[in-house]
């Protein structure tokens, strides 16, 4: 590499993002499990990642939610600061509620790329977390802030470990597993769930942290209008809202149970898997390093 191409390198390798309250919490090396989960916009990591989050949060292990978009379009009324500034109030509501970190980077929601200087950023926060665990969205998503935020973990996946990039943060010493979130995309291949775990313990917590994000829900988000908003509960009616948002949520996560039900049986046994009412499931990268049974409960401890 030419000195002026390093140079270059290091210089983008420095950049501005917002932080929730959490953000750089637990940075001392404990011997503690480090995740970092990357998703589009100010819910995508809470929604895909929230329930083993919140089971690794309860171990004492260190969990990072990153928005790599504001979420400054994602809403059928507002839009701009304003939007990008309550998403990430709701999104920093849900820290302690999961017993996570979160950060929301201040690239425009919808405008997310694939560049050079995106991948020094993805490199730098899984460098600066000393992550054991990384976890995105697959690089083939319908959104391009979706697709984006794979094909950029994907191509940080290597280069964490390299000395000479990003050289602002030590390179890690060895590679973390790489895994995708679930989804039902079946080009150019369908989710595989490699790792699917019960989330029935921590069910309600993540309800109750999702709750906090009005805007993406009970008002719809980028989708949203006066007609779907007029038949969610107000929102001086907490129990009723929060009873609306379990019904969607049981048949979301419990369909994500059933999906795999077959695989449940065979990782929890018969009795334990046709038990298991809500799941979530991911998939080990092909790119990244491919973990024996035994690392993997290592790293999900809570995996049978």
């Amino acid at each position: 590499m030419k000195p002026h191409h390093l140079l270059g390198t290091l210089a983008i390798c420095s950049f501005a993002f917002f932080t929730g309250a959490g953000a750089l919490r637990a940075q001392a090396d404990d011997g503690r499990l480090r995740i970092i989960v990357f998703g589009a916009h100010p819910d995508d990591a809470q929604y895909k990642a929230g329930g083993v989050g919140a089971k690794w949060a309860k171990l004492g292990h260190h969990v990072k939610l990153v928005s790599v978009t504001n979420g400054d379009i994602g809403h059928w009324q507002i839009a701009g600061a304003p939007l990008a500034q309550r998403r990430l109030a709701e999104v920093t509501k849900t820290d302690d509620m999961l017993g996570v970190a979160t950060e929301v980077l201040d690239i425009h929601d919808g405008e997310l790329m694939p560049s050079l200087e995106n991948r020094m950023k993805i490199i730098k926060l899984i460098r600066e977390w000393k992550a054991d665990i990384v976890i995105s969205h697959r690089p083939w998503d319908y959104h391009p802030d979706h697709r984006y935020v794979g094909v950029l973990v994907q191509d940080a996946a290597y280069m964490v470990a390299v000395p000479f990039v990003c050289t602002s943060v030590p390179p890690l010493k060895k590679n973390p597993l790489f895994l995708y979130s679930s989804d039902r995309f079946q080009k150019p291949y369908p989710f595989k769930a490699d790792i699917i775990v019960s989330v029935d313990d921590v069910f309600d917590q993540k309800v109750n942290a999702i709750h906090e994000m009005a805007s993406q829900h009970y008002e719809g988000g980028a989708d949203g209008s006066a007609e779907s908003v007029a038949k969610v509960p107000p929102a001086e009616d907490v129990a009723g809202r929060k009873a609306w948002l379990r019904e969607r949520w049981e048949k979301r996560q419990g369909g994500e149970a059933d999906r795999f039900r077959d695989d449940l049986i065979r990782w929890y046994g018969p009795e334990r898997g046709k038990a298991v009412k809500f799941a979530e499931a991911f998939e080990i990268c092909e790119y990244g390093r491919q973990p024996t049974r035994e690392e993997i409960k290592a790293l999900f401890p809570f995996f049978p």
